[in-house]
């Protein structure tokens, strides 16, 4: 089958999935570009990923991304993965050839820190060492983003410690593990803060977290972009620091699989934004 003779299809694979805003991104740039492309969301139950993927293949789709569970079983379906993929220990973003070749990327990380530059442009990876709270999945990807474009020293604080060192170890000597009691004092000279976890989300308690010890010029973000402005980035613009909401991360990650399946590159703007934010 050549890829010119496959629709021009892609899907988001989850469990659950209805919450997921990614065909409202796809709808926006289909209409962008004038591409008649199609994007769904398939809600896979663990343990049926492999099976849904052959169906996939054989139904001729493009590629998909992938959400909560599946991202690890995402990266062992695969038959060639990324480097980045290979780093963070997952896929969320997998691209079929005509052949029926599997390739898995994670593209979280370059939405991380394309949606940091774009809120942040003064930011440099030289600024200071970063903070991330959180030793999840997410964090995997940030740690590695900030470690790729240069970041001295990552200091890594989780509630549970032995978590915080485990990923330590994974990364190496540059990522420093932080008791989860001393996260405020390790944003002492910190270039960026970055909330992984899910504190501070609707329906969560805050991200307690004293900024006092942050020096001047810090950049804060959150992955959580449910509310968009959290305590955490509301409690940054009040002492003067640029807040990056979470929802950049999650637009820009899914540039790469667009321009993968549909051949074009596409942006991040102000009306797509509004598009996301409006079909909420």
């Amino acid at each position: 089958m050549s890829e010119d003779s496959r629709p021009l299809i892609a899907a988001v694979l989850g469990w659950p999935i209805e919450h997921s805003k990614s065909p409202l991104i796809f709808a926006h740039w289909f209409a962008e570009t004038g591409i008649a492309g199609s994007y769904k969301r398939i809600a896979v139950e663990p343990g049926a990923f492999a099976a849904t993927l052959d169906q996939m293949i054989q139904a001729g789709f493009r590629g998909a991304n992938v959400t909560l569970p599946h991202k690890l079983t995402a990266l062992a379906a695969a038959d060639r993965a990324s480097p980045a993929a290979q780093s963070i220990g997952a896929a969320n973003t997998l691209v079929i050839d005509p052949s029926g070749e599997v390739f898995a990327d994670n593209t979280d990380a370059f939405g991380f820190i394309e949606s940091l530059r774009a809120g942040a442009p003064d930011w440099r990876p030289q600024a200071g060492p970063a903070l991330v709270l959180g030793a999840g999945g997410a964090a995997r990807a940030v740690i590695h983003a900030l470690l790729d474009a240069g970041v001295d020293q990552v200091r890594l604080a989780n509630r549970t410690l032995a978590k915080a060192e485990d990923l330590a170890a994974h990364f190496g000597a540059r990522v420093v593990p932080v008791a989860w009691n001393e996260r405020s004092s390790a944003s002492a000279g910190a270039g960026v803060i970055v909330n992984t976890t899910s504190l501070g989300m609707t329906g969560q308690p805050p991200l307690e977290l004293t900024l006092d010890n942050a020096p001047g010029g810090a950049v804060v973000t959150d992955i959580v972009y449910v509310p968009l402005e959290t305590p955490l980035l509301a409690a940054a613009r009040s002492h003067g620091f640029v807040a990056v909401d979470g929802l950049g991360m999650l637009l820009h990650q899914a540039r790469p699989g667009f321009r993968a399946w549909f051949g074009r590159d596409v942006a991040v703007t102000p009306a797509l934004r509004h598009a996301v934010l409006a079909g909420a």
